[in-house]
């Protein structure tokens, strides 16, 4: 099966949110038919107003915990419906096992009634707190799976083990993206990620607020390098298994604020809060496999995005 984006029909579940949003506009970009499926639990229809009026984009509010229907031919199934934040999977905790369980379960229903393509959004969350670094797509993780994290944690593992018995026992083609953090525009301002957390407190001229002393590592990935591997994998022909996408450029957390606060010209220091439980110490993908099957590079520079990122949060404050 290969697909082509030109003159595809694509459904996306959770096409309303940060991620998904761009990348409904790079596959209509590509010229793809849309169809979103969202549920508006932490997206907007806003994050689509570009394509207002656009026949190549279909709206259908829907909680994908539920059957799904589309009417019509399908040739890809691109599941990232699910909370993505801690400070939203903390306030959704069931929604979240139920998308990550029975809303992959129907999007693969889907893929399979369709003959399609299926494409999981999953998460460098699957590694947990990990014990091996950089972390390869053959690390088996190291996750609490009753701690408060572990409703998003394990979400994420029993989907990708779904879709690839679903891979296995009905020969759907499955890609699987584990994404590591990724920022950009139109995130939301009080998401709980860092980089949404630190602009909106230095645009607003308050002390940055960092979990610990700051000096837990983490890469960051601009959502157009993020898009672009997404969509290497999707049409890729020859891809078994899990692939990571992500930055490659490991930074501290103490060291992301100041360096915000500086592009932002804010000279309200930082502010030191409690690590939350089971908050990783380090997190950085090994890209091996991303760059030897997809030609996968990020190519947004660190400061380029935080730049393009603040841009857009001034302008939309």
């Amino acid at each position: 099966m290969v697909v082509e984006l030109e003159g595809a029909r694509v459904v996306v579940t959770g096409g309303a949110g940060f991620l998904g949003s761009h990348l409904c506009l790079a596959l209509v970009d590509a010229g793809a038919r849309v169809v979103v499926v969202d549920n508006l639990l932490t997206g907007t229809w806003d994050n689509l107003s570009t394509l207002d009026g656009d026949g190549r984009l279909e709206r259908l509010e829907h909680d994908v915990s539920e059957h799904v229907e589309v009417d019509g031919p399908v040739d890809a199934v691109l599941h990232l419906a699910s909370p993505a934040s801690p400070v939203d999977y903390l306030r959704y905790p069931i929604q979240t096992l139920k998308v990550g369980a029975l809303g992959t379960h129907n999007a693969l229903g889907l893929a399979l009634a369709k003959d399609a393509r299926f494409l999981l959004a999953s998460t460098s969350e699957v590694y947990g707190d990990p014990e091996v670094h950089p972390q390869p797509e053959d690390y088996w993780g190291h996750v609490n799976p009753v701690g408060p994290r572990g409703v998003y944690d394990e979400a994420k593992r029993f989907a990708e083990a779904l879709a690839l018995a679903y891979h296995r026992t009905h020969g759907v083609p499955v890609r699987i993206a584990r994404i590591f953090n990724t920022y950009g525009p139109r995130m939301r301002r009080h998401d709980g990620r860092a980089v949404p957390a630190f602009l909106a407190a230095a645009l607003a001229g308050e002390p940055l607020p960092v979990h610990g002393d700051g000096q837990q590592t983490r890469t960051l990935c601009h959502v157009d390098d993020l898009v672009a591997g997404l969509l290497a994998l999707l049409v890729h022909d020859d891809v078994d298994g899990p692939v990571n996408l992500g930055g490659e450029q490991e930074v501290t957390v103490l060291g992301l604020a100041r360096t915000i606060a500086r592009l932002a010209g804010s000279d309200a220091g930082v502010q030191h809060l409690p690590r939350p439980v089971d908050d990783p110490q380090r997190r950085c993908p090994d890209l091996t496999r991303a760059r030897t099957l997809l030609g996968y590079a990020p190519r947004v520079g660190l400061e380029e995005g935080l730049a393009d990122t603040l841009a857009w949060f001034s302008s939309a404050s």
